[in-house]
């Protein structure tokens, strides 16, 4: 097994001057070096292809006992000095101070095509930032993790990727709701791969610390490898970083709402600074079309990472990046021209990607207006989101009086009976057809840019429980057969119809299925 290792992150940024693994604050540092700790009886059990290829590997290296030790910590590779990154956050919207990679160890940095990935192991063990934690992972939310990663990435949603999934062979002590029921569950371990894991946290906590030297350091590096167009470091380019970091991560959150997901906790220390879905926890998909939904019950109060809310978080988190990048700039001006901007620009681009999902390709004054009135009506009653869109590809705009017909599939309940929600459908899709006619496309070409960005298979959660129930009993297909329906998200499968459906009813309430912890 080669890899074309080149590491920079822990050869060109401070390390931790202390070496032995135990928690403790560390400070004018970005890492920690760290060993992830052996295993018992690791196995590997699902292996990306694509991912694979992506590092330069084969198949056949993903079959020899070398990969199998490397991915699952219990060989370090050759020349290599694995690290865990010291980070702070907000989370929940308080300032927590120190975090820190406390279950993931970065092994190391390869490039294979021009690209540079980093090689991060979750649920390797113990870290310095582990806090009161064991630094392991388990296998429910490990299989979330893995298969999410690479469904968002054929999605086309800005997202860190997963190369394999391993059981330890080791059995870990969860309380998975926090009520004071802890088990043992089976230990996993996820290879993450992503260009790199820096995230807000990184500077926040330097700067929080007042250490604009290693603050300065870090975002040098960041600049240098990430964004190399922006020049040589200089005030100027330090604020065209933060610009592009927000245009990046205001794409990304686009992405998230159009096809429907929900991060579940968007913490600064869970925010890529390259504008990656980073941090695969207790996220879900939309099943009822809900504004105020979250899937994290830890949130389930304030609903403060609710799906209508993530871009104003995101703005929110772009906001205390900000002030960790003003002891650089010393102006705020120009930070505050990037986040008026982000507002204004999300309007304009939500607008259009919402054209999109509706098939509008000329731009009218009263769109806006339509796509109000539409989300207003996906509230009236439970419908589904993913299948209302997909479905909605199948509409004529001669034929308004059949599209009942077409977007029953979507409503958990029945609309008969209801005749004020019959007659807001009614309304919509009278102006919907009326709209359609300034279009050229005909039905069936706009039918086919339509299932372009309306998925028809996405990682709703009952799916993923189905996979890690069976998981838990030993039995890996259904692991393998989501992964590759998730691979065409947008094509119809049509032996794949059964997954194009709504929440089953055995899956409204059922743990792991509707809310999650971020244990999970």
């Amino acid at each position: 097994m080669k890899l074309n290792i080149q590491d920079t992150f822990n050869k060109e940024l401070p390390a931790d001057s202390i070496t032995e693994n135990y928690v403790r604050q560390v400070e004018h540092a970005c890492f920690s070096f760290v060993i992830p700790i052996q295993t018992a009886n690791p196995e590997i059990l699902h292996v990306s292809p694509e991912m694979l290829e992506n590092l330069g590997l084969s198949v056949k290296d993903s079959q020899s006992e070398e990969f199998k030790k490397v991915f699952t910590g219990n060989e370090v590779l050759a020349n290599t000095q694995p690290y865990a990154m010291c980070y702070g956050g907000h989370q929940f919207g308080n300032w927590a101070g120190q975090l820190g990679d406390g279950r993931a160890i970065n092994l190391a940095e390869i490039i294979h095509n021009n690209q540079r990935w980093a090689i991060q192991l979750k649920g390797a063990g113990k870290t310095p930032y582990s806090r009161t934690a064991d630094g392991l992972a388990v296998l429910r939310s490990s299989i979330r993790e893995y298969l999410c990663s690479e469904a968002m990435f054929h999605l086309g949603v800005p997202t860190t990727r997963a190369l394999s999934l391993a059981l330890s062979g080791d059995q870990v002590l969860r309380d998975m709701l926090y009520n004071g029921n802890p088990a043992y569950e089976k230990g996993a371990i996820v290879s993450r791969i992503a260009p790199s894991f820096l995230r807000f946290g990184n500077y926040q906590i330097l700067a929080a610390r007042n250490d604009v030297h290693t603050l300065k350091t870090l975002v040098d590096y960041t600049i240098k490898h990430f964004y190399p167009e922006l020049g040589e470091p200089s005030k100027e380019s330090y604020l065209h970083f933060f610009r592009k970091v927000a245009e990046n991560s205001l794409e990304m959150v686009l992405h998230w709402q159009r096809v429907g997901f929900v991060h579940g906790v968007m913490n600064t220390d869970n925010m890529s600074i390259l504008g990656l879905t980073i941090d695969y926890g207790p996220y879900g998909w939309l099943e009822g079309y809900d504004y105020g939904w979250t899937p994290n019950t830890t949130d389930a109060q304030h609903k403060r990472y609710r799906y209508g809310n993530q871009p104003n978080m995101v703005l929110w988190n772009l906001y205390q990046l900000a002030n960790a990048l003003f002891p650089l700039i010393n102006e705020t001006e120009g930070l505050e021209k990037v986040l008026d901007d982000f507002g204004t620009g999300f309007e304009n681009k939500y607008l259009n990607m919402m054209r999109s999902k509706l098939g509008l390709f000329n731009q009218e004054e009263n769109d806006r207006t339509l796509i109000q009135e539409l989300e207003n009506n996906l509230h009236l009653t439970e419908t589904d989101m993913t299948i209302f869109y997909r479905n909605l590809s199948r509409f004529q705009k001669d034929k308004p009086e059949e599209a009942s017909s077409i977007i029953q599939d979507a409503f958990y309940n029945s609309i008969e009976g209801f005749p004020k929600i019959a007659e807001a459908w009614t309304n919509w899709f009278t102006k919907y057809a009326i709209r359609l006619q300034s279009e050229t496309a005909t039905d069936t070409e706009r039918a086919e840019k339509m299932n372009a960005v309306n998925p028809k298979y996405v990682l709703r959660n009952y799916m993923a429980q189905l996979a890690i129930d069976a998981a838990d009993k030993g039995d890996y297909n259904l692991i393998d057969e989501l992964f590759n329906l998730l691979k065409r998200p947008y094509a119809e499968q049509p032996e794949n119809e059964k997954w194009f459906a709504k929440r089953p009813d055995w899956a409204r309430n059922k743990v792991g299925c509707s809310m999650l912890s971020c244990s999970s």
